[in-house]
C-alpha cells in the first residue's frame, strides 16, 4: 500500500487498511507513507511492515526511490496498491513488480498498473475514504461503513501518560471540561482568521468557569497559537506532536478546527468535533466513524466558487472562510457541549 504526502489522505486510507486485513488475515500487509504522515499509522495493530519513503529532489531522490522500487521487488508482493497517484507513488507501484499492482485511470500513466480504477477529475461531493476505498474493487471488496471502517490511529500508553503528565503540570485536572482549538492549517485557503478562533475561546471560556482551552497549531505558526492564547485567556501547553494531539483528544470534551490533518485525527477519537469548511466541501472530509460519534459542521453556507481547486480565490476575498462567523461556531460548540451524546446531526 503506498499514500504519499498528506496526513488527513493517510487517516482516510485507514479504513482500507482494516478491511484488508479483515479480507486477508494472513496476509503480510506493507505500507509505505513520507515523515509527515508516518503517525497517523505508526502504532496500527493490522500494519505488519511500515516503510518511511522521505520525498528526495532531483537525482538523489529519483535514486533513492528506485533502491525502495528494488527492495520491494525482492519482498515479490503479489499486490501493490496506489492510493495517492501521483507520479512518485505511479513509479513505485510499478517498480515493486507485484503481478497485480491497482490505481487510478490516470493519463499518461495508467500503464503502470494492471488494474486501473476510475477517479473523475471534478471535486466530487463524495467522501475521500469512499474515494480511495474504490481501489479495493479489483480484491473483491464490498463498499464500507462508517460502523464497520472508521477512521483509525493508535495511541500508545506511553504517550498518552506523557500528555497526562503535561496537562497536570498546566493545573488541569479530570475535573476540568477541556477544549482543543487548533488554529492553523498547512494551506492558507483553509485557514479562518486568528481573531475569530480567538472570539470564540473568549467566549467559551466565559460561560463557564470549569473550561480550558488548549490552543494548538503546527510548527509554522507557534506564534499565532500564542496570539490566540494571550488575547482569549486560554492556555497551550507547548508544542504537540501528532501522537500527542491524538492522545490529548481523548481527553477533550470537544475539538475545534478547521479542515486540515489534525481535524481528521480527531476524527480517530470519539470527542465530539466542531469543523470549520472553507473551500472543501464537508462531504469529502467530514469526520467518517460511527455516527453516535457526533460532529457538527461550520461554513459559509453555497457559494459559486465552492468548492475550489485551492489555488486561485477567485472573488478575492476568501469568502468562504470570511463569512464564517464566530457566533455560529460559538453555537455549534455550545451544542455538543451541553449534548455530547445526543444525535444532533
Amino acid at each position: 500500500m503506498i499514500r504519499l504526502r498528506e496526513i488527513g489522505d493517510v487517516v482516510f486510507t485507514t479504513p482500507a487498511v482494516r478491511a484488508l486485513r479483515s479480507h486477508f488475515p494472513h496476509a503480510h500487509l506493507t505500507y509505505i507513507v513520507e515523515p509527515s504522515a508516518a503517525p497517523v499509522v505508526l502504532n496500527n495493530p493490522r500494519i505488519d511492515e511500515l516503510l518511511i519513503a522521505p520525498r528526495g529532489r532531483g537525482i538523489s531522490g529519483f535514486v533513492a526511490d528506485v533502491a525502495l522500487g528494488r527492495r520491494l521487488r525482492a519482498g515479490r508482493y503479489d499486490v501493490s496498491i496506489d492510493f495517492h497517484g501521483g507520479p512518485r507513488a505511479s513509479l513505485l507501484t510499478w517498480l515493486s513488480g507485484a503481478p497485480k499492482r491497482i490505481g487510478y485511470q490516470i493519463s499518461g500513466r495508467a500503464w503502470m498498473y494492471t488494474d486501473r480504477v476510475a477517479r473523475p477529475r471534478e471535486l466530487r461531493p463524495r467522501h475521500s475514504v469512499e474515494n480511495q476505498w474504490d481501489l479495493l474493487a479489483p480484491l473483491g471488496i464490498a463498499a464500507p461503513t462508517r460502523d464497520d471502517f472508521p477512521v483509525e490511529m493508535i495511541a500508545d500508553p506511553a504517550t498518552r501518560a506523557a500528555v497526562d503528565t503535561r496537562l497536570a503540570a498546566a493545573g488541569i485536572t479530570r475535573d476540568h471540561q477541556l477544549i482543543v482549538m487548533h488554529v492553523s492549517a498547512g494551506n492558507p485557503f483553509r485557514r479562518w482568521p486568528l481573531e475569530r478562533f480567538t472570539a470564540v475561546a473568549q467566549a467559551l471560556l466565559a460561560r463557564d468557569a470549569r473550561r480550558r482551552v488548549i490552543v494548538t497549531s503546527g510548527p509554522s505558526e507557534r506564534d499565532a497559537a500564542a496570539r490566540v492564547v494571550t488575547d482569549a485567556g486560554a492556555l497551550v501547553c507547548g508544542e504537540f506532536s501528532l501522537t500527542e494531539l491524538r492522545a490529548l483528544v481523548d481527553r477533550a470534551a470537544l475539538y475545534i478546527g478547521g479542515d486540515s490533518g489534525p481535524l481528521h485525527i480527531a476524527a480517530t477519537s470519539g470527542v465530539p468535533v466542531v469543523a470549520l469548511y472553507g473551500p472543501t466541501l464537508p462531504q469529502r472530509s467530514e469526520p467518517w466513524r460511527a455516527p453516535q460519534f457526533l460532529a457538527l459542521a461550520v461554513d459559509a453556507g453555497p457559494l459559486p466558487c465552492r468548492p475550489c481547486d485551492q489555488r486561485v480565490c477567485a472573488p478575492g476575498d476568501f469568502r468562504c472562510l470570511t463569512w464564517i462567523e464566530p457566533e455560529n461556531v460559538i453555537e455549534a460548540a455550545e451544542r455538543l457541549l451541553a449534548n455530547p451524546k445526543k444525535d444532533l446531526c
